[in-house]
């Protein structure tokens, strides 16, 4: 938000995602050391060091590259940091101000009273959006749009006549008929429709993509780029009709993503997630004993009790 969020991403190139990323991760690697006031202070001139990353990441189909750019980096940057601090490493005390700061380096027209505002009132985690889906951003909300549909009014995908979705301009572009089921709008609609559902393992399972099943209720599937939605962005709205084979019309809006800080999941929901995208590589035990442990994370004695759990099974 002090460099300028999505605006600031766009003219720069630069990934946001991976910047904020690694300075949160030093500070979470900090306070896992105990590090002291001094130290915290060269620990924010280390993460200013290694903060880095570029919007190519969008380029990558298989969608490998972001888990290095969102995660794994930030992950190795703060823990890379607060280790040299421990070791003795001192830095510049105060890298948001004076001389070739941080500021200055990334973003001259950057807001450095963003880095203060309500400092200790408001917690950004409690604004984290955590997608429900497994999908493309513009998907989110026509899935959760036909979700809410079937539980007024259930149906099975051969009672189905048609399926409109408007989406905004903007983000019609980005998921329209794409090569990847993940991002492919048409495609995640069909797969909704056939399993009432889109786990992981569907939204990646692109040889699916030529089943005639999927492709018989694909064709039912239109897209509507919307310029009223598009007035909306970066809010992701969606209205979402269904003509069913005897005539009913099925109309639902989506104004807050399932998920978002506006819309929250539950906490059964989260954990119902978290077991579908972890379970097949550590299995269930090891799963259940990881979801527990993290949703008990205060009572942790040693962080370290986490690595045997984070295993493959």
């Amino acid at each position: 938000m002090t460099l300028g969020g999505l605006p600031y991403q766009m003219e720069t190139h630069r990934s946001t995602h991976s910047i904020a990323g690694t300075f949160g991760a030093s500070a979470a690697a900090g306070c896992a050391a105990g590090l002291n006031a001094q130290q915290m202070r060269w620990l924010l001139d280390y993460s200013s060091q290694q903060a880095s990353g570029i919007v190519a990441w969008q380029r990558d189909t298989d969608h490998i590259e972001k888990s290095l750019v969102f995660a794994g980096m930030p992950a190795r940057n703060g823990v890379s940091a607060v280790l040299l601090i421990q070791l003795g490493g001192t830095g510049v005390e105060d890298v948001f101000t004076g001389a070739d700061n941080f500021l200055m380096a990334f973003s001259p027209k950057a807001d450095p009273a963003q880095l203060l505002d309500k400092l200790g009132e408001r917690f950004e985690v409690t604004r984290t959006n955590i997608k429900k889906w497994t999908v493309g951003s513009p998907i989110q909300a026509p899935l959760d749009a036909v979700e809410n549909i079937r539980k007024r009014r259930p149906f099975e995908a051969d009672q189905l006549k048609k399926l409109t979705v408007r989406v905004a301009t903007s983000e019609a572009k980005t998921v329209n008929n794409r090569e990847m089921p993940d991002i492919c709008m048409q495609h995640m609609m069909a797969v909704m429709l056939i399993d009432k559902t889109a786990s992981f393992a569907a939204a990646h399972d692109k040889p699916r993509m030529k089943d005639p099943a999927v492709l018989r209720q694909r064709a039912k599937v239109e897209m509507i780029p919307d310029e009223e939605l598009e007035r909306q962005y970066p809010k992701r709205e969606t209205i979402v009709e269904l003509t069913l084979n005897d005539g009913t019309r099925l109309t639902e809006r989506v104004d807050a993503v399932r998920g978002t800080a506006e819309n929250p999941m539950p906490r059964e929901e989260v954990v119902a997630k978290c077991r579908d995208l972890m379970t097949p590589m550590l299995g269930a035990p090891k799963c259940d004993k990881l979801i527990e442990s993290v949703l008990n994370l205060e009572k942790v004695k040693n962080i370290r009790e986490f690595r045997p759990l984070l295993q493959r099974a």
